[in-house]
């Protein structure tokens, strides 16, 4: 019998799994975005839930049919005879999906419908109604609403078929399986491993490129060591024509195991490198793989070696924080690859192009992929002499010759000395300080009526609204004082550092006047890229406290002691949120630096908050908020790590919230982490732990500031995500809608 397929892949990857489908027989397919449809009976489809190295799901369609009301929804849903694909006693998940249209558009809402046609089915004929398992149900069914058209399908995978079963379900890997394997499929690994050639990931992280091109080279299904699939648990399941495929794909690995080229991994991580090594273990491949710890510096190949494939997953530029170390790194990398790895082929995927120059190695025309919703390009390169470059350009360099505080110090003073002598330079055309006081005095008269209407006391007036004039300007009504915080926006390398200081001093003289402030009053820091632990360390020694009040709550800010005054003026708007929702609840606050959301949720008459950071400073300063504020209920703080507390407390889940704010930072390379903390590699697994200590009906805000970020929504099985970015932007923050973003998450089982 003929049925009707959709596999899906990531974006970019249908090329590469049209390929696959055409090597495993398939000849009807057409490539669409993010997937290809294809015909053939069950032995097909379940081929290519075992083969496929860059599939996600493989679905069976059952029907397409119209959506023009709610009500067409149900009764398509309906018309489905359920008893012949699962019992009344089994369980079963929907996993739903809309796009233009304007009948249905939240996901969440249509699941619900979807699973209310069936469960009244099945109750009306048998009295019996089967259960709800969003882990591993009997049967997965999908439906993909587009504009008017629905399409109903059976996933036949189950689970997305990246998970191969070998992987600690505990840590989430920067880099998917099937986004490996199709780097791999690109570069031509397969050809080489047939040839002995050998392959070495010198930055090999938990070890999905080992894994996935010794799976390649030893022909060796993806999806063998699974024990779940979709199709298990359905009544139509061909259980014979299964095995019999799982047979020749077993009798395939071992003959393949014993062709397996040199495949070796290094990573200076300690912690790292147990990881790849557990999984290579489960994987069965023990002693087939070889994994060290190794710094890239040390990367040198024995000449018994056959000259391969060096391919990795390095840091993209973002992921350690501070471009000129990323730089350095990549530098390290480029060095190594001239020095030892001639004649040999390269490839790595990067989000960031310009760092590739940094390798000083010509490359080949890069390849769009996506690494979960992030857009990175795949560069290929040739290890030969007549491809090696000196970097006209040296990108991100800071050359600083005396400490970077001290010259920062330096540089604030003479800034401030020639502001309070309103000696300001004016030849540049693009030098125009009353412009900037013009703006000012604009924003100003808007944004402090306003201010009055809402009782806000603590607003941003100015936010580099002319680019010749890169700083915010934060306006403090406190302690029956006017204070204004300032800070600059670090200059581009193409802007003269002395043009840069001129027109900030004019920008600080124009302030005064325009704000009616003495001139003690405007406090300016110097806002730059942060090194290491700097991020929130101290600018001086003696801390002056003030009080500034919001919404009900009282909270101290500090304008000369730090970097950042103690409260982030742009999360104003889900701090009231918080307060207004927190009654009665249990409240969980994680990074929560100076306590501003635990205030609010107290003082909104929370039963329980619980305030996790690391810094013991900022818990202080967390306490000391709380003691001003006349608040019930029980209130604790924890100085901790909030991945490794998160992730300790989700194993047992004893510990349970109705409310939970999670606001991690962009980066993280603190002393006490063990580990350095990326949120876009990191987010994932943050938001699953905190997931699990949230109760039936709680709700978990997560927040992030990476202006770059990139949210993927379909990873999270069991939840409902509503992006609310936009009702939680300020209005003094309207000019940039990219100041943070913010997603609403519950839990897909919560009491309607």
């Amino acid at each position: 019998m003929t049925f009707q397929f959709f596999a899906t892949t990531p974006k970019a990857l249908e090329g590469i799994l049209t390929d696959e489908l055409r090597s495993l027989g398939i000849t009807e397919f057409k490539a669409t975005t993010a997937g290809v449809a294809f015909s053939g009976d069950l032995e097909m489809a379940y081929r290519v839930c075992l083969w496929s190295r860059v599939a996600n799901r493989v679905l069976l369609v059952l029907s397409s049919f119209e959506v023009r009301s709610q009500d067409d929804l149900y009764r398509a849903i309906q018309e489905i005879n359920w008893f012949e694909h699962f019992n009344a006693e089994d369980s079963f998940a929907v996993s739903f999906s809309s796009k233009n249209s304007t009948v249905i558009t939240n996901s969440h809402f249509g699941a619900l419908k979807v699973k209310d046609a069936i469960v009244d089915q099945m109750r009306d004929k048998f009295g019996v109604r089967p259960s709800i398992s969003t882990e591993r149900p009997n049967l997965r069914i999908n439906i993909h609403l587009n504009g008017d058209k629905a399409d109903l399908s059976l996933d036949l995978s189950g689970e997305s078929l990246h998970k191969r079963g070998y992987r600690d379900v505990s840590i989430e890997a920067p880099m998917k399986e099937n986004l490996a394997a199709a780097m791999l499929l690109r570069c031509g690994w397969a050809k080489l491993a047939a040839e002995g050639k050998s392959l070495l990931d010198p930055m090999c992280g938990s070890g999905t490129l080992l894994l996935e091109g010794a799976m390649i080279a030893a022909d060796v299904a993806p999806a063998l060591g699974r024990d779940y699939f979709g199709f298990l648990g359905w009544k139509k399941h061909d259980v014979e024509c299964w095995q019999n495929l799982r047979r020749d794909a077993e009798w395939r690995k071992i003959v393949g195991m014993k062709k397996l080229p040199m495949i070796v991994g290094f990573d200076k991580n300690k912690n790292t490198v147990n990881t790849a090594l557990a999984h290579v273990a489960n994987a069965g491949f023990q002693s087939k793989i070889h994994i060290e710890r190794r710094d890239i510096l040390d990367a040198k190949p024995p000449e018994s070696w056959e000259k391969g494939l060096v391919i990795c997953n390095p840091p993209y530029g973002e992921r350690l924080g501070d471009e000129a170390e990323t730089a350095i790194l990549y530098e390290q990398f480029g060095q190594t690859l001239r020095s030892h790895f001639v004649g040999w082929q390269a490839a790595f995927i990067i989000s960031n192009p310009e760092l590739g120059f940094r390798l000083g190695i010509r490359s080949q025309k890069p390849i769009t992929l996506f690494n979960g919703a992030l857009e990175c390009r795949l560069l290929r390169l040739s290890i030969e002499e007549k491809s090696f470059f000196i970097p006209k350009e040296r990108l991100f360099e800071q050359r600083i010759e005396q400490p970077i505080e001290e010259a920062i110090e330096q540089r604030i003073e003479k800034i401030i000395e020639v502001a309070q002598a309103e000696i300001i330079d004016d030849n540049s055309e693009k030098f125009d300080a009353p412009m900037f006081a013009n703006r000012l005095q604009k924003n100003l008269k808007k944004l402090s009526k306003w201010a009055k209407q809402n009782n806000v006391f603590a607003y941003r007036v100015y936010d580099a609204d002319l680019p010749e004039y890169a700083a915010a300007v934060d306006v403090y009504h406190c302690d029956d004082k006017t204070w204004v915080n300032v800070q600059e926006y670090q200059s581009p390398k193409s802007v003269d550092q002395d043009k840069a200081d001129s027109r900030l001093s004019g920008l600080l003289a124009e302030i005064p006047r325009v704000l009616n402030v003495p001139k003690a009053q405007v406090l300016l820091k110097i806002r730059r890229k942060q090194r290491n632990t700097d991020q929130y360390e101290k600018q001086a020694e003696s801390e002056v406290f003030h009080t500034i009040i919001e919404g009900d709550c009282k909270l101290l800010v500090n304008f000369e002691n730090y970097l950042d005054t103690g409260l982030f003026l742009d999360h104003r708007s889900i701090r009231l949120r918080i307060q207004k929702e927190a009654k009665g609840k249990r409240f969980l606050n994680l990074f929560s630096y100076t306590g501003s959301a635990t205030i609010h949720a107290a003082v909104g008459g929370a039963a329980i908050t619980t305030t996790v950071d690391m810094s013991n400073t900022y818990l202080q300063w967390a306490k000391d908020n709380l003691a001003l504020n006349s608040t019930t209920g029980r209130h604790e703080f924890i100085q901790a790590d909030c991945v490794e507390w998160l992730e300790k407390e989700a194993k047992n889940a004893a510990r349970q919230y109705d409310l939970i704010f999670l606001d991690p930072p962009t980066f993280s390379n603190s002393k006490k982490m063990d580990d350095v903390f990326d949120v876009q590699r990191d987010y994932i697994q943050l938001i699953k732990n905190s997931a699990k200590l949230l109760t039936k009906d709680g709700v978990l805000y997560f927040s992030t500031n990476f202006r770059k970020f990139k949210f993927d929504a379909s990873i999270f099985e069991g939840l409902s995500i509503t992006d609310i970015t936009a009702q939680t932007i300020p209005e003094d923050f309207l000019r940039d809608m990219k100041i943070h973003y913010c997603w609403e998450i519950t839990n897909e089982n919560k009491t309607m």
